[in-house]
């Protein structure tokens, strides 16, 4: 058994799982919530999987309510659960603590053995990402409190998206003020898109590096990437998670004019733009929901904003994919992964609708399909291959801290 815990935490919150790398198995994960208020929240599950693989694990969960006034404290909870419910960390050592962190720069474009000097940098790039960096900080420094002997390794969001053409990540804005800000696209969800594109070029069991992926990351946050054998060449999102697809709540791509004109009219301030584009926009500014399987199931029952809200959301969508087909010289492979991608028929159809002729062709059966692993969704005779793959960015981050871990 090789343990690895993985952190992805948050400002008021942090989740976790204990991910044995050898088998590739989820050993328990949990959730430590509403830190700082008066009654914090802290959930921990624990997976008892037996010998044969393809049997699901069974699974026992346990919460309680409590004050938890920092992260320090937050990790004093999870290892009490640990004790309490298993597994215990004496049999189960974690061999490293992978840590995902939304922002790392230009400066960072690998998995990075966490220093006094890497906690400096991730404090410094909070400028860039200040709703994600301050919290994964947290973390950090509470968890290597926690494990203190052991390494701990940060994995970017950004990292993934570093092999971008400078044409790709350069705004055309005044250079200097550009340099002097570091303002350029970052691109996120990149553990997201190289555990997926890998994946797949695994399932079709063809060389990484021969593929043309278009990756589709469809949740309530959303981004597509072209990635060209193996490499991101360009992103949807850009020096915020909130460029690109529309999404749950966030407007993705709009005419930088509106900000100018709502502070002007409506007199609002920096803070409330920002906001109003990243929590009052997407689907729910559009239709006043921000889950698709409302948007879907309302749209069916006739409601004219969520039928614009799907509408508007699948022009979008159609308008990366035919991007990345041109930026790519054509696809051999597009990927449909997380909450949406993987469980909308609909989404998936109305997004491909259009591409017969770049040779993009569904199996409206196989589409229709439920299923949870990978699964070819294109016809047989399909020149681009269509594909649904899960995505698990904590067993990505595991993998990563666990290699460089390991030397």
């Amino acid at each position: 058994m090789t343990p690895v815990l993985v952190i992805n935490s948050g400002s008021s919150s942090f989740k976790y799982q204990l991910i044995d790398v050898e088998t590739e198995r989820s050993l328990a994960s949990g959730l430590v919530e509403r830190i700082g208020e008066a009654a914090g929240v802290a959930t921990h599950t624990v997976f008892f999987h037996g010998e044969d693989a393809a049997v699901a694990a069974t699974k026992a969960t346990s919460s309680r309510e409590l004050p938890i006034p920092d992260h320090t404290a937050g990790f004093a909870v999870m290892l009490e659960a640990f004790g309490e419910h298993g597994p215990s960390l004496d049999d189960a050592r974690p061999v490293a603590v992978g840590h995902r962190v939304v922002q790392g720069g230009a400066r960072f474009f690998e998995p990075t053995l966490i220093t006094s000097l890497v906690e400096i940098n991730i404090d410094e790039l909070s400028a860039l990402a200040p709703l994600h960096n301050p919290g994964a900080l947290q973390g950090i420094r509470a968890a290597r409190a926690a494990f203190a002997q052991v390494p701990h390794v940060a994995v970017f969001d950004t990292a993934f998206h570093q092999t971008m053409p400078a044409a790709a990540f350069t705004y055309a804005i005044d250079r200097e003020t550009a340099e002097r800000h570091r303002i350029r696209k970052y691109g996120f969800h990149g553990t997201s898109h190289k555990f997926v594109s890998e994946a797949a070029a695994a399932h079709l069991d063809r060389p990484l590096s021969s593929l043309k992926q278009i990756v589709l990351h469809l949740g309530n946050g959303a981004s597509a990437t072209a990635v060209d054998g193996g490499a991101s060449v360009d992103t949807s999102m850009g020096l915020t998670p909130l460029e690109g697809l529309v999404m749950g709540t966030r407007s993705g791509d709009i005419d930088a004019s509106v900000l100018g004109v709502l502070a002007r009219r409506d007199e609002m301030t920096p803070g409330e733009l920002d906001a109003f584009l990243n929590t009052r926009s997407g689907l729910r500014g559009l239709a006043g929901a921000s889950d698709m399987r409302d948007i879907e199931r309302r749209r069916a029952e006739g409601d004219p904003h969520a039928t614009l809200a799907f509408d508007v959301y699948i022009h979008r969508l159609r308008a990366y994919i035919g991007s990345y087909l041109a930026q790519l010289g054509g696809a051999d492979v597009i990927v449909f992964t997380a909450g949406v991608g993987e469980n909308s028929a609909g989404v998936r159809a109305a997004a491909l609708a259009t591409f017969g002729f770049a040779g993009i062709h569904l199996d409206a059966a196989r589409n229709e399909s439920p299923g949870r692993g990978i699964r070819v969704i294109s016809t047989d005779e399909s020149p681009v291959t269509v594909l649904v793959v899960p995505t698990d960015e904590e067993l990505e981050i595991a993998r990563q801290a666990h290699t460089v871990a390991a030397g």
